[in-house]
């Protein structure tokens, strides 16, 4: 089937947004009372959401009492509206790529698990919510990726087929999602991977199958 549309993941796909990220949780961190997290570290723990993300800040020898993680969710979500976007910056090239997939005319969208209040003021202060027609957070649906539904949810905006979508990220997570959504997959080579190494074996489309895509891309134009 012709590609029709293309989703794209946002932290560490086409943001960089973990020194913002890395504020807001040692903020919290030091409000609780908690020794700091390095940014390395932070990185590793992007990923599954801000609740996640939260939870292994505060994971050190045993899994944190459910209260403990409800405090620091709520003043990292104080912390984090202040800090969002501060210092989050495009990758290098990300701009002039979705330049050229929005040239294609194919719908494009973002399909993160970062929250809805942090999703859409975080594309409007980084000047790239104008390449997207549909923006899924992860609270737009009730699971968030590795879960197929987000990707589901933003083809079904769209008005195309998962098995039309070609959807680009950076973790396994994406790669699972889109693998189970019926879509295609490409991990770019950078980005936050959960500490986990991701090369070919976890994508449905390598960099050739990705070149594919493109000259089908192409030809829509």
């Amino acid at each position: 089937m012709p590609l029709q549309s293309v989703t794209f993941d946002l932290d560490g796909t086409l943001l960089d947004t973990a020194l913002d990220l890395s504020v807001a949780c040692n903020r919290m961190l030091a409000e609780l009372g908690l020794p700091g997290r390095s940014e390395a570290e932070i990185r590793r723990f992007v990923g599954k959401g801000m609740a996640v993300l939260v939870e292994r800040c505060l994971t050190w020898e045993a899994v944190p009492e459910t209260s403990l993680v409800e405090a620091g969710i709520a003043i990292f979500r104080r912390g984090y509206a202040e800090e969002n976007g501060r210092a989050a910056r495009p990758y290098p090239g990300v701009l002039e790529g979705l330049a050229a997939w929005q040239a294609t005319g194919l719908p494009l969208a973002v399909v993160t698990n970062k929250p809805m209040a942090f999703t859409l003021p975080l594309l409007q202060q980084t000047g790239l919510d104008g390449y997207f027609q549909v923006v899924v957070g992860g609270d737009s649906t009730p699971y968030k990726k590795p879960h197929p539904e987000p990707l589901r949810h933003a083809c079904r905006q769209m008005g195309v087929a998962p098995s039309s979508n070609l959807h680009i990220g950076d973790s396994v997570n994406d790669a699972l999602a889109a693998r189970a959504a019926g879509s295609l997959a490409y991990l770019v080579p950078y980005g936050y991977t959960e500490g986990e190494p991701v090369d070919s074996a976890d994508c449905d489309a390598l960099v050739s199958d990705l070149l594919a895509a493109w000259r089908q891309a192409r030809s829509h134009i």
